[in-house]
């Protein structure tokens, strides 16, 4: 499957944060979009990013799905992307704070996806365990119903065609 400038990248993978995302949003823990060989994102250890696509992939197993968005301006997104690299990464989730999450950072350079209230649960729970530890390591209470975006919540867009999976 050919890659082309513009498709995001969807993607879960094993870790502890990932199983915790997906158990409260569904579907997917991670975004990315692709230009020219690179991957485009806002990462825990990186913060907004640029990497070779190909050592994004070896650095842990992950399931990566390809979305694409028909009637996206390649070229204009590739140019916002650009702008925000070096951001920091927004570990909190709290929305206008000048830092970003990967679906944040996606929504922001890619302005077709509304926000939504966060979530937080695990099917059981309005928060989960995983969460409330991980929002008392930061001194701060955990944003539920604040305005915001998630992986799943974007690859659902009706906006986008899904492509397929990424064999690598």
């Amino acid at each position: 499957m050919i890659l082309q400038n513009g498709d995001l990248l969807f993607m879960r993978d094993q870790s502890e944060f990932s199983k915790a995302i997906v158990e409260a949003t569904e579907t997917y823990s991670h975004v990315g979009i692709y230009f020219d060989g690179f991957i485009y994102h806002a990462s825990r250890k990186l913060g907004v990013a640029k990497q070779k696509l190909a050592e994004f992939l070896i650095e842990e197993n992950r399931d990566i799905f390809i979305y694409r968005y028909p009637l996206i301006a390649a070229e204009i997104i590739k140019e916002r992307a650009e702008r925000y690299l070096g951001c920091e990464y927004n570990h909190t989730f709290y929305p206008e704070n000048g830092k970003f999450y990967c679906s944040q950072y996606i929504a922001e350079i890619l302005p077709i996806f509304d926000t939504i209230p966060m979530k937080f649960g695990d099917g059981e729970n309005e928060v989960s365990d995983y969460w409330k530890q991980y929002y008392e390591k930061l001194g701060l209470p955990v944003p539920v119903g604040q305005a915001g975006t998630n992986p799943g919540q974007l690859a659902k867009s009706e906006k986008l065609k899904y492509i397929g999976k990424l064999d690598y």
